[in-house]
Formats: structure tokens, sequence, C-alpha cells
């Protein structure tokens, strides 16, 4: 499993959790849009990193509730999953 989340899953995240409609694929080649300009506000991205952590039982790094973008790099505050063996158990 990768370590980062997908644009079209976290297009997912943001309907079941926040009730937006938003285009994995306008996400991908947007990727410094933030997310107020899809219409996530903070509640709906805690919502989503406390989904990410009841889905893989583990917390997600510190400040992934904080990320402004979708493209956010990875050294600084993208929501990254939790890595899992082999077997699919979180580490």
């Amino acid at each position: 499993m990768s370590s980062q989340l997908s644009y079209g899953e976290l297009a997912t995240l943001m309907k079941r959790c926040a009730g937006l409609t938003v285009d994995p694929d306008t996400m991908q080649t947007r990727p410094d849009s933030t997310f107020e300009e899809y219409g996530l506000d903070s509640l709906g991205l805690l919502a989503i990193v406390g989904e990410l952590e009841n889905r893989y039982g583990t917390p997600i790094e510190p400040g992934a509730e904080s990320c402004k973008t979708p493209g956010t790099s990875s050294t600084s505050s993208t929501p990254h999953l939790p890595q899992e063996h082999e077997d699919g158990r979180p580490h």
C-alpha cells in the first residue's frame, strides 16, 4: 500500500466526510489549490483525518489536519497513511 493518499481516495473522502463533490483530476492538475477553494473547511479536513485514523487503526502523522492543499509535498504535512505489513496489518 502506498503511504500517501491518492487524489481519487481524497475525493471520495471529501464526499463521504464533508459532502463535497470534487474531481480528482482537477485536484491533480491543480495541486496547489487550497482545500478552501474546494469548499473544505477545517472541520471537514479533521473528519477526513479521523476517518483515515479509524480505518487504519493508528494516528496519522501530526499536522495532517492542518494541510492547506491536496498537493502539499511529503516534506510539509501531506496526510500520509500508516504503512502496512505485507499481510495488511498496520505497522
